[in-house]
């Protein structure tokens, strides 16, 4: 037997239709079998290294197991219009009832130019006034809509914002967006939760992109608002903090501070107590993504756990000059910091690796002097 060619394994370990990760040397191989019909090529994906070998056979295509990407069983081809996009194809044969594959690829890796995703440019503060961006995660039917006691006194601090400090301000109503659940790309690999987000690259329909674009690229100040329900926050907003994951991974896998000079600051409202914890976990969450908050960084209100009357709920929040006044100074309390913050700015080197897990022995070796 040539040397050309290495023993990989057993013909049996690959079932008809399946697709089986070996070894070739130091390189990983996706191994297929369709009947008497046998396909191998490089098992690292053209996308961001997903393991390929670990994936399925949809057709003739090697599907990867992180983001989808398909390449053909024996030829390493992209999918149809995507061909040149191709991951090195071996030559294989079974010999005794084990697979050999020739080390040297029959066929190169190729990369089809893929313009970078509009997310994924530098973050770069743009000269002008304060920015406020108000996110919220109300639920309700788009076509039957109601009075919310969170988004009431999130749209009173953006208008103070805009009147009274001369700030630029947007709201999202992310009940209004098409938005894709997180599917769990971060279970699978670490590295398979990507920025600018997978499934916002891979489909242009998912409008999580005006949620990235406002926090990442544009807010100086970030108000969120949510209900309380069953003493968490409300479903809209753990849909949308779990796409905002892949903003924090950067930190603690990449040390890329994507959110500098940002505030956040909260309004929580509901017919049930427990707001010290929906807060202290909205505090923990935009902590981890580089955020800071302004002295008493939230307003919050419920009647608690007895009170059934949310008809009367909804009259205390809407005629509360209190919790109005609370908002308008919620906004301006974050304005102050984010000025602050703006006209003090050292600079992204004295930005230190954050996130809650400690660093690597080598990332901290990375620090600048100084800043330890």
């Amino acid at each position: 037997m040539s040397n050309d060619w290495i023993d990989v394994g057993a013909a049996s370990e690959v079932a008809d239709g399946a697709v089986r990760e070996f070894t070739l040397g130091h390189t990983r191989i996706a191994v297929t079998r369709r009947g008497d019909a046998w396909g191998a090529i490089n098992g690292q994906c053209n996308h961001v290294g997903g393991p390929l070998g670990q994936g399925r056979l949809d057709g003739d295509y090697v599907v990867c197991p992180w983001h989808y990407w398909k390449f053909h069983w024996q030829t390493g081809a992209g999918e149809p219009g995507y061909e040149a996009d191709r991951v090195p194809s071996h030559h294989i044969r079974i010999e005794a009832g084990r697979i050999l594959v020739q080390r040297a690829a029959a066929t190169p890796r190729g990369h089809l130019p893929h313009p970078p995703h509009p997310l994924a440019r530098p973050p770069e503060r743009a000269a002008g006034s304060i920015r406020v961006l108000g996110l919220s995660t109300t639920s309700m039917t788009l076509d039957q809509p109601r009075y919310s006691t969170s988004e009431d006194l999130l749209e009173h601090a953006l208008d103070s914002a805009a009147r009274d400090l001369g700030c630029e301000t947007r709201l999202i109503r992310f009940r209004e967006l098409r938005v894709r659940e997180c599917e769990g790309f971060y279970s699978k690999s670490a590295r398979a939760c990507t920025w600018p987000c997978s499934i916002t690259q891979m489909d242009s329909r998912d409008q999580m992109e005006q949620v990235y674009e406002g926090v990442v690229h544009w807010a100086d100040v970030i108000l969120v608002a949510t209900p309380i329900r069953w003493g968490a926050p409300g479903s809209l907003y753990s849909k949308m903090v779990e796409r905002m994951n892949c903003i924090q991974n950067q930190e603690t896998l990449h040390q890329k501070h994507l959110l500098k000079n940002k505030v956040a600051a909260f309004i929580v409202t509901g017919g049930q107590d427990n707001v010290q914890a929906v807060v202290g976990q909205m505090l923990t969450f935009f902590g981890e993504l580089g955020c800071q908050f302004p002295q008493f960084p939230f307003i919050a209100h419920s009647r608690g756990w007895s009170a059934e009357d949310m008809e009367r709920n909804q009259a205390v929040v809407r005629d509360s000059k209190g919790l109005h006044e609370g908002a308008q100074a919620l906004a301006a309390r974050g304005v102050q910091m984010a000025r602050m913050m703006i006209e003090a700015s050292e600079g992204a080197s004295t930005f230190v690796g954050g996130g809650r897990k400690a660093q690597s022995e080598e990332a901290v070796a990375r620090v600048p002097p100084g800043n330890a």
